[in-house]
């Protein structure tokens, strides 16, 4: 790293109410002065209503099994119903929904959001973030890698952080193992979680609730263009395990 070498975060300003269909590339360089490099992070939220992935609740029939865990939890069976619908896996239906996305994302309620856009509606995630972080990509005059975000809870921690949804031109983690630290020693463990990090900086100006912007720009960081992937393989998450073992891990076919 160069001594000149500096992370400046930037927020896009003006950007309208993002409506289906349109094109988020065009955008935001209409407002920003782009630069090769730069890293765009992207709300998925702006990526999701784009992408028209706004739907609504009465379209929704909640079966026997949404009913029982909309009882259990307060909530209504319809967005009970769209969770189980948006997931792979449930991994825990109390005492709240944790599930895995059809895309791989581990997350409450499969980060379905119902704030700002009106009663009786929901917005599911994008359907597959790094594909979507990919078209972005490729409509840019400019070189740039862009990141899909969200916010998530983490075990044992209080409170949200931004993560990385979906990645196109930038490595999702960076793995330092085989380099040595400042007394020789070889690292065999660390692996950087890369694009989850620069999505939780990225938060920091994403903001939250009415006073946000969905887009921040970073420049001036050297970041390795490939390489990982954003989640674990199964057979190296133990906490998954852990609940497979203990029978909390409920098959799709169950629902």
């Amino acid at each position: 790293m160069s001594i000149e070498e500096s992370l400046r975060g930037y927020i896009v300003p003006g950007l309208p109410l993002i409506q289906s269909g349109d094109d988020l590339a065009s955008l935001i360089e209409e407002r920003f002065p782009l630069q090769d490099r730069d890293i765009l992070c992207i709300a998925s939220t702006v990526v999701a209503k784009a992408e028209g992935r706004i739907k609504y609740l009465d379209d929704y029939r909640p079966t026997e099994n949404a009913k029982k865990i909309g009882l259990a939890l307060c909530k209504d069976p319809r967005f009970v119903q769209v969770v189980l619908d948006e997931s792979e896996e449930v991994l825990l239906d109390e005492p709240f929904l944790l599930v895995v996305t059809k895309s791989g994302h581990i997350c409450a309620n499969a980060g379905i959001d119902q704030s700002n856009i009106g009663e009786g509606r929901v917005l599911l995630l994008p359907e597959n973030p790094n594909d979507s972080a990919e078209k972005i990509k490729s409509k840019l005059d400019k070189d740039c890698a862009v990141i899909i975000t969200d916010t998530c809870g983490r075990p044992f921690r209080c409170g949200v952080t931004g993560v990385a949804l979906g990645c196109a031109g930038i490595a999702t983690i960076r793995d330092w193992r085989g380099q040595s630290d400042l007394f020789g020693r070889t690292l065999n463990i660390t692996v950087e979680a890369l694009a989850d990090e620069i999505a939780a900086a990225a938060n920091l100006l994403l903001g939250e609730a009415a006073g946000g912007t969905p887009v921040v720009i970073f420049r001036g960081f050297y970041y390795p263009r490939f390489g990982g992937c954003l989640f674990l393989p199964e057979d190296k998450d133990v906490i998954r395990r852990r609940l497979i073992g203990k029978g909390f891990i409920e098959s799709k076919a169950l629902r």
